[in-house]
């Protein structure tokens, strides 16, 4: 009984909000899409390396990741004002691991950066290879809990067209 009367008072309440629209549509999975692209480009480029042993893939791989730390940062400022704009988001586990974990990942890619920027070639592999394995990985599971901010938690979804 109390569940039916949850779900209903559920009903009538309107989805957390993104507090970071441009016209109603939000912009953090707008632009959380470049550093993912970067942070997997960047993966298999050290996995070019290790399979060829050619320089050019670490001078990518080295782009790739500053390009992923600089697009990733403009995410992280739009999801932040998302987090802290509606409390509803805040109430969410899910959100607070998917914020949690990208701020780890970032972390983790930033070191892979200084590490690369500092010992060149050498560092790749083992070392950076791993580092970027478990980026991909935490991007994997960082991904899987915004897919369920939005599509279970309904997160910045409008029911009802404007």
């Amino acid at each position: 009984m109390i569940r039916c009367s949850w779900e209903r008072l559920e009903a009538t309440m309107p989805n957390p909000v993104s507090s970071a629209n441009f016209y109603g549509h939000p912009i953090h999975p707008m632009l959380v899409l470049f550093p993912i692209a970067f942070f997997f480009a960047a993966f298999h480029c050290d996995l070019g390396f290790w399979y060829s042993g050619y320089g050019v893939w670490v001078i990518a791989s080295e782009w790739l990741l500053g390009a992923g730390l600089v697009a990733a940062a403009m995410a992280a400022t739009a999801g932040l004002i998302d987090f802290l704009g509606d409390p509803r988001i805040r109430a969410i586990s899910d959100a607070w691991q998917h914020a949690i974990g990208n701020v780890l990942m970032v972390l983790v890619s930033l070191a892979n950066f200084y590490w690369r920027y500092r010992y060149d070639a050498p560092a790749v592999i083992p070392v950076g290879l791993i580092m970027s394995a478990v980026v991909v990985c935490m991007l994997l599971f960082t991904g899987w809990k915004g897919g369920e901010l939005v599509f279970r938690h309904r997160v910045a979804v409008y029911d009802e067209p404007k």
